[in-house]
């Protein structure tokens, strides 16, 4: 007997997470080998990671299995979230307006700006003197 696996990529910022999600009972959650809470130590992390699985009512019935790199913490929790989403989607089809209504198969496009040269930063110069 095989069960249905379903893989979907998520991006955020630096950060790409790979996503397998299967029908299950539910209680298997990993990242990178360890469990939700312990990998994002932050319950607003865990739970932004966990928004595909609440919206849609699939928090007791999927199994989410997931590799993630690049980037810190909070955007890796952006593309586990975005990856979670388009698995769910790819496994069940009448899942897409829930998940579509509630913003989460829209990735966030909003990364950090480049420096440019003779500034201090992205938009912040040095301080001029008049004299």
């Amino acid at each position: 007997m095989t069960t249905d696996v379903y893989h979907a990529v998520g991006k955020r910022k630096r950060a790409i997470a790979q996503v397998w999600v299967r029908p299950a009972d539910g209680n298997t959650r990993t990242v990178n080998g360890k469990t939700l809470q312990e990998y994002f130590s932050r319950d607003s992390l865990v739970a932004a990671v966990e928004e595909p699985l609440t919206v849609t009512s699939t928090l007791d019935r999927v199994s989410v299995i997931a590799r993630t790199h690049g980037g810190g913490i909070a955007g890796q929790a952006g593309a586990l979230r975005l990856g979670i989403a388009r698995a769910l989607e790819k496994m069940d089809e009448t899942l897409r307006g829930q998940l579509r209504t509630a913003g989460l198969l829209t990735r966030d496009a909003r990364s950090k700006e480049r420096k440019k040269y003779g500034m201090a930063g992205a938009r912040k110069r040095y301080q001029f003197s008049k004299r």
